[in-house]
């Protein structure tokens, strides 16, 4: 289990993280959904000691969580947004230097490179440098050298940025495989269908605070599961129903230019935080 408690994080006068108060399940996976700049790296950042937090901590299984908390640590693996891996080295490379580097036995780091590359529907691949690797191969890799060490927690930074729709959709069915182990899953996104498809519950953020806390069904069923747009000359208005009769009732006396359609999550966040993901 992850707490963060009061969580704070200032860069001089501006605050990233503000007195952000969560708990995570063991085995749950959970999303921080927010715009761009609402603080969900740098939360992320500090549960990978990264950063300190300026207020606040973090406990796992009731333990704090510090840069010298080893044990801690290495229940933790992160997946940055970035590609963090030397362009020259090719898949087998990648594997053997991240298992040195926990001192992992050489047949420990061969078994396990075998068992993660062919997990991963990589391992045809497996001798090609990562500067020829497509961005879904590059990121898999990236899952597959994390998983190396057996973590409980895996934290992922927008791990299906830039990725096309099929690769998106290979990545989720890898994390609902990695998740059904049991292991727990943080993930940040601004993607509305990838948190509606993978997290069990989502903290929707907006300038370092929490805004809600639930089920991305509940949220949206709390919101109302039906939408009617309006679209006009100068703006879009959106109003929300919980029964498809009313929402169908209203859009016969609606404009030619309304529409009905399911709400979603990014619906949720506007009506809580008056902007767009």
């Amino acid at each position: 289990m992850i707490e963060l408690k009061n969580l704070t994080k200032k860069f001089d006068d501006f605050t990233a993280v503000d007195h952000l108060s969560l708990r995570i399940e063991t085995g749950e996976f959970f999303g921080l959904l927010g715009p761009n700049g609402a603080g969900k790296t740098t939360t992320l950042s500090m549960m990978s000691t990264v950063l300190l937090p300026t207020e606040g901590e973090i406990l796992i299984d009731g333990q704090k969580l510090d840069r010298k908390a080893s044990a801690q640590k290495r229940k933790l693996s992160v997946i940055t947004q970035e590609y963090s891996m030397r362009q020259d080295m090719n898949m087998d490379e990648v594997m053997e230097y991240q298992g040195r580097l926990y001192y992992l036995p050489r047949k420990v780091i061969k078994q396990k490179t075998d068992e993660l590359l062919a997990f991963a529907g990589l391992i045809e691949y497996r001798h090609r440098t990562v500067r020829h690797l497509s961005g879904g191969m590059k990121r898999k890799l990236m899952i597959c050298r994390a998983l190396m060490i057996e973590p409980e927690i895996l934290l992922l930074d927008e791990p299906t940025a830039g990725m096309d729709a099929l690769s998106r959709r290979q990545m989720w069915n890898l994390l609902r495989r990695v998740n059904g182990d049991r292991m727990t899953i943080v993930l940040t996104t601004h993607y509305i269908e990838e948190a509606q498809a993978l997290c069990g519950r989502v903290a929707l953020i907006n300038q370092g605070k929490l805004q809600k806390l639930d089920s991305p069904d509940n949220l949206i069923h709390e919101l109302g599961a039906f939408a009617v747009d309006e679209t006009s000359q100068d703006n879009l208005v959106s109003r929300y129903f919980h029964n498809r009769d009313d929402a169908i009732a209203y859009l016969s006396k609606a404009g030619s230019d309304a529409a009905l359609r399911a709400t979603t999550l990014e619906d949720v966040f506007v009506d809580v935080a008056g902007r767009k993901l």
